[in-house]
């Protein structure tokens, strides 16, 4: 088992995630044979939770959901003190949390890898499942074009920085204080080198013209549910709907992580028509969990 953890896409070098995905579609190895795996849920989740459980499965391992009324992180006792118990326990500790610190201070203490499930920093094992996607449907992610609209969220961010780690570009529009940051936009520029740019256009038609793939994301996110009567009118231009969809390109694909506000960031046109690809992407995130975890412990 590598002692590595993964919090973010950047966790792995270019090869190592070329390498993960390889493994995502490669047959299943009995690899996890007497390991379990810790699956720590701060919040619920449909595809994050079953697709984690049954790549465990598919390894030959032993998937253990726990709840935070279990884990406690922080309220029963400290998330480092946690690790500390589970790692006896288990050989991988995957969580789902709030705070993207609480994985930090997991993983500064842990002698087996630490696998982050989603933060409100990075969605890194969406954008596994993500880059499968494209490449499953073009062959490669260098040289296509991805498209990004709305709230630039976790999922986003991780995309973005997955994306130009293979070799592709990435152009978003976002609403006036709902971009990428300054720490984003440093982050980005320093992965021009493989090959791809990154680029904040002017409006939703300007972001999409000729892209290969298009992204979004709720308009407002689990805890946010107060805010979607404030959030709707700012993100309501950026919705995707089938005349944006035409200034892609012809062969272009649309994705969006799921769970969809149907009518909100994207039209259930778009959502169940032909050039939609949502639901090989939901179930490509059991592919990747199994990659991920099949690369830990190579």
């Amino acid at each position: 088992m590598k002692a590595r953890n993964f919090l973010e896409v950047d966790d792995l070098s270019v090869t190592e995630l070329s390498r993960v995905l390889d493994l995502s579609e490669a047959p299943a190895q009995p690899v996890l044979h007497g390991i379990g795996v810790a699956l720590i849920f701060e919040k619920p989740s449909l595809r994050t939770r079953n697709s984690s459980e049954m790549a465990v499965v598919q390894l030959g391992g032993h998937p253990a959901y726990i709840t935070n009324v279990e884990a406690g992180l922080d309220t029963r006792e400290s998330a480092p003190d946690v690790v500390q118990t589970l790692q006896g326990y288990y050989g991988i500790i995957a969580a789902r949390v709030f705070g993207h610190d609480k994985l930090e201070r997991m993983a500064a203490v842990a002698t087996v890898p630490i696998v982050n499930l989603l933060s409100d920093r990075a969605h890194p094992v969406q954008a596994l499942a993500d880059l499968l996607t494209i490449r499953q449907e073009f062959g490669v992610v260098a040289g296509r074009r991805v498209s990004w609209l709305g709230d630039f969220t976790n999922v986003a961010r991780s995309l973005t920085i997955g994306v130009m780690l293979q070799g592709g570009s990435v152009s978003v529009a976002c609403p006036d204080g709902y971009g990428p940051d300054d720490d984003d936009l440093a982050r980005f520029a320093a992965l021009t080198t493989n090959g791809g740019c990154f680029e904040v256009a002017d409006n939703p038609v300007s972001c999409v013209t000729n892209s290969d793939v298009l992204s979004t994301d709720a308009w407002y996110s689990m805890g946010q549910e107060d805010e979607a009567d404030l959030r709707r009118p700012i993100m309501e231009p950026y919705r995707v709907d089938d005349a944006l969809l035409k200034h892609a390109a012809p062969t272009a694909i649309f994705l969006h992580c799921l769970p969809a506000h149907r009518g909100d960031e994207a039209t259930s046109e778009v959502l169940d028509g032909p050039q939609s690809r949502i639901w090989p992407q939901a179930h490509n995130r059991m592919h990747t969990m199994k990659g991920l975890f099949s690369w830990l412990c190579e």
